[in-house]
């Protein structure tokens, strides 16, 4: 029977499967002894193992391509606070994978993992505050969290603005602001942004 590691000993092995997965040189990964490392530390309670085994199972990495599984590991990490498989929860919930969609849900998680400063999930809440997707319609608070993620250069949150200050939508209307956060989404490249710009009129 093989012995059980110590805390610190599951988290090398964490660090080593992540070195091999994402910071070795080798071009062919070896993922099932990569995703045999993440495994033990997972179930020992490591919750980036747990985030990480998610991953491989959602993407079939080291392992059968499971959504199911994929979501049972994303939930484990989530409910530990790792901000990411908050996220990805939050996702399943929003568009229904492997179980009934449920915008609330999805908003708990979303705030959970946006309130730990991941961009996706301030965006993302930001756009259900919006459209009132699981939470009432409140486009002051959309506009807050869209400056959260817009702070990073997230793209489109920065096109939200953007459409936020040209319709008056949780600010006032502000041709000069619109302007300004089409004008860094197009920077980064999004073509609705662009298609904005071409099309505004000062």
């Amino acid at each position: 029977m093989r012995k059980q590691l110590s805390k610190a000993g599951y988290h090398q092995q964490f660090l080593l499967g992540y070195w091999h997965a994402f910071e070795s040189d080798v071009k062919r990964k070896n993922w099932k002894y990569i995703f045999r490392l993440w495994y033990e530390a997972a179930v020992s309670g490591h919750k980036r193992a747990q985030f990480y085994i998610g991953t491989c199972y959602d993407f079939g990495k080291g392992v059968e391509k499971n959504v199911e599984e994929a979501f049972k590991w994303y939930l484990r990490a989530a409910y530990l606070g790792h901000r990411d498989a908050q996220y990805n929860v939050g996702f399943f919930f929003r568009e229904g994978e492997q179980m009934e969609q449920d915008e609330k849900k999805a908003v708990k998680w979303f705030i959970l993992a946006a309130r730990q400063g991941l961009i996706d999930a301030q965006r993302d809440l930001g756009v259900c505050y919006f459209y009132g997707k699981g939470v009432p319609e409140d486009h002051v608070r959309a506009v807050y969290w869209y400056k959260k993620a817009a702070k990073h250069n997230d793209a489109g949150a920065l096109y939200n603005l953007g459409l936020c200050y040209k319709h008056g939508d949780g600010v006032a209307t502000s041709a000069r602001w619109a302007k300004h956060y089409f004008e860094k989404a197009a920077h980064i490249g999004h073509k609705g942004a662009k298609k904005q710009l071409k099309d505004y009129i000062l």
